[in-house]
């Protein structure tokens, strides 16, 4: 499909003006890379009439390289929330930063219940580092890196999240930990494997994306939204309809209007192929 064979009857048809997808274990199979009938389908939305919006964990630094490899122009929304991101400007829109303080007030109660962490931080800006502690392991790919020995350097400049990890607890424990034990100072949330992340208080996916749809004209009620994880739970609830892809994790499924397929299988194009001819 592509978008010259759009007919004029699928396009008044399409129900949504905003197509919201997470990247890792949604649009990026996993090699790191979008499939063609993937691409044909997000043109043929946004010939439609349409806009496809980017929603990550991911902040900018690391998500960069993937939009320009979709020749992707648009807002997208990375860190979590943190960051709107003007890809064809080339510019941040908005950033927030988590203090620091409450952070590390945050990181002891944590480590008081819990024991010792593996820690892992994203700093703020277009070119933002990813600073990463002694035993820490990185999931998200061949990705940058800045390896630190001393924990001071990991509060030294402006962040936007700290990532945690336990050498036993699984994923999901230590993200409830980390609620208990300091909910009312940081959020938390488990973004894929390995990856619990602490973020300024109250922010989560859908704050960035009601951001930028705000800049596009867009309501939530007008967004269908593609996720796999608990971080995309947020941005479900925001929007009008969610769509879980089968891998994704239950937590997810559970609140999800829809399953599709894995994003190995072109699960968001199966959708939007539907929508665009019922």
């Amino acid at each position: 499909m592509s978008p010259a064979s759009t007919s004029s009857a699928s396009v008044s048809a399409f129900p949504y003006r905003l197509v919201a997808t997470d990247l890792d274990g949604t649009l990026l199979r996993s090699d790191h890379t979008v499939s063609d009938r993937t691409r044909e389908a997000l043109a043929a939305v946004t010939a439609a009439g349409a806009a496809h919006i980017i929603v990550t964990g991911r902040a900018v630094p690391w998500t960069r390289h993937i939009l320009d490899s979709l020749g992707y122009e648009g807002l997208a929304v990375c860190g979590q929330g943190a960051q709107v991101y003007d890809a064809g400007a080339r510019r941040l829109l908005t950033s927030v930063t988590l203090d620091r303080q409450l952070a590390a007030l945050a990181l002891a109660k944590i480590e008081a219940e819990v024991g010792p962490l593996a820690l892992a931080a994203s700093r703020d800006g277009l070119d933002g580092d990813v600073v990463v502690g002694p035993g820490y392991r990185v999931h998200e790919g061949p990705l940058p890196v800045v390896p630190f020995t001393d924990v001071a350097e990991l509060w030294s400049k402006p962040l936007n999240k700290v990532y945690i990890q336990h050498p036993t607890l699984t994923d999901d424990e230590l993200a409830q930990a980390a609620r208990d034990a300091a909910g009312g100072l940081v959020g938390a949330t488990m973004a894929g494997e390995g990856i619990v992340e602490l973020l300024p208080l109250g922010l989560t996916k859908a704050t960035g994306l009601s951001l930028a749809a705000r800049r596009l004209g867009v309501t939530a009620a007008e967004t269908i939204a593609f996720g796999d994880m608990p971080n995309d739970i947020p941005m479900f609830t925001w929007s009008a309809h969610g769509v879980a892809m089968s891998n994704a994790h239950e937590d997810l499924k559970a609140v999800a209007d829809e399953i599709t397929t894995s994003n190995e299988t072109d699960g968001i194009a199966e959708v939007l192929e539907h929508l665009l001819h019922p």
